[in-house]
């Protein structure tokens, strides 16, 4: 009986250090937990709009005989949401050496759509953006060539088709990386992937080239590389 006291006294101090332990333990985990809580972002919802020109489809057409001229306002909506407008005119002037095929068309075209940036932090100088554009053109091209000579009868056949009406209708994923370089100013690339929803052409065939798409044959994949002043 003499050893029970001693014994009991040892439980009961070892129970009181094992429960002030898990107090202390709670304590540091619910103050871990406080310090782990973001603080809410009270950024405006609005945060300016940008306007922007492409430089690759413009140096396209500068230096080749096909491109476009393109400029885009873009919203900012807390730095993650992008709804954005292009509008551009699209052109080419292209004949084959071979064939002596020509053909040329001049359109404008447009796309909306929207980019995310998907940086955790959003509010960077740097953005990284996924995103989507439903585009659109109508427009009228011309095929002409010299025609032929038979070369027996020497009759002349002219091949002259002009103003022939088509329309294109796709869709373009998007992404794409843009930097603030100075205050308002900032640089961006993008890179697309077309898809054609629906169309139409005339009976004489698909069009060489199509405003806002590109070359029918070959169009999937696209650039850009955006000069961008952000107010």
């Amino acid at each position: 009986m003499m050893q029970t006291k001693p014994i009991s006294l040892s439980i009961s101090r070892a129970a009181l250090i094992s429960l002030l332990l898990l107090m202390a333990l709670g304590m540091k985990a619910q103050s871990k937990k406080k310090m782990m809580v973001q603080p809410k972002d009270t950024i405006p919802t609005f945060r300016g709009v940008a306007v922007s020109v492409d430089l690759v489809g413009a140096g396209e057409r500068f230096f080749g005989s096909y491109g476009q001229y393109e400029g885009a306002l873009r919203v900012n909506l807390k730095d993650k949401y992008f709804p954005i407008i292009e509008l551009g005119l699209g052109s080419a002037d292209e004949e084959d050496v071979s064939t002596r095929l020509h053909y040329k068309t001049s359109a404008p075209y447009g796309r909306i759509g929207i980019d995310f940036n998907v940086l955790k932090n959003v509010h960077d100088d740097y953005r990284l953006y996924l995103g989507g554009r439903y585009a659109f053109t109508s427009f009228k091209y011309d095929i002409f060539s010299p025609g032929l000579t038979d070369p027996v009868w020497g009759d002349h056949v002219d091949y002259n088709y002009p103003d022939n009406s088509a329309s294109y209708h796709w869709l373009e994923f998007v992404g794409g990386i843009d930097a603030k370089i100075w205050k308002f100013f900032r640089l961006g690339w993008s890179v697309r992937y077309r898809r054609r929803l629906f169309h139409t052409e005339q009976e004489i065939g698909e069009p060489w080239y199509i405003p806002g798409f590109g070359k029918a044959s070959n169009s999937r994949l696209g650039a850009s590389f955006n000069v961008i002043f952000e107010f």
